[in-house]
């Protein structure tokens, strides 16, 4: 076998409308049946996540928080990736009116237009904050922290690497994950800086293109990509 992980975003990926339908959950089983090992790999918070997905258990691990926070599900365990900002940025934008403001453990969140409020906080604090787009959404990170380097935790748990690993995704945020994966894939309702980035673009779109990519990673091993 030379692959041996699935990493896989949730939203636009997995998901459609935030809720995975049954025959995309056949599939994750059938790859899970032939000896692979499932990541997930999402931007959401994990409460936020456990809330729309109760079956996260049929993966191995779930990296969070657009790879600040790792969480295994057979445990219940977390472990910080990342730390958070400080209380004086989350201060300064609520005083500037950022609405909505979602807080995870590291991540801030909000809504394009405000990554130019983000912005200029983050320059006026002299933080070393980064922020990552997310097809509409703006997430607040630290620097450095990505969804490869969440993956990379997670696979190193796995006692496996990026190099025997597929990722799957569909929007700005994934393509740092596709590019550093061995083989990357994207559905069919990606964006199209997304899909430039995958060795293989689904036919189908959301869970139906992760299922198609599941089924052709079981049967041939992707051996005819070379």
């Amino acid at each position: 076998m030379r692959y041996h992980a699935l990493a896989c975003d949730y939203d636009g990926t997995l998901a459609t409308h935030g809720e995975v339908d049954q025959p995309t959950l056949e599939a994750l089983d059938r790859l899970r049946h032939s000896g692979r090992k499932l990541i997930l790999v999402t931007g959401r918070e994990l409460g936020d996540l456990m809330k729309v997905f109760p079956q996260v258990g049929r993966f191995e691990r779930v990296v969070a928080e657009n790879g600040a926070l790792l969480y295994r599900p057979a445990t219940g365990e977390e472990v910080l990736l990342a730390e958070p900002p400080p209380a004086e940025f989350i201060v300064a934008l609520r005083e500037r009116k950022v609405r909505p403001l979602s807080l995870g453990r590291v991540i801030v969140a909000t809504w394009e237009p405000f990554q130019t409020i983000a912005r200029d906080v983050i320059r006026n604090l002299d933080l070393e904050l980064q922020v990552v787009f997310n097809k509409g959404a703006v997430m607040v990170l630290p620097f450095g922290v990505d969804k490869v380097t969440g993956l990379k935790a997670a696979l190193a748990e796995l006692d496996l690497s990026l190099h025997q690993t597929v990722s799957i995704g569909d929007a700005e945020n994934d393509e740092a994950m596709l590019n550093a994966s061995r083989c990357s894939a994207a559905v069919a309702n990606a964006l199209q800086r997304t899909k430039d980035c995958a060795a293989i673009v689904t036919q189908a779109t959301h869970g139906a293109g992760v299922a198609e990519l599941i089924d052709r990673l079981i049967a041939t091993d992707l051996q005819e990509l070379g």
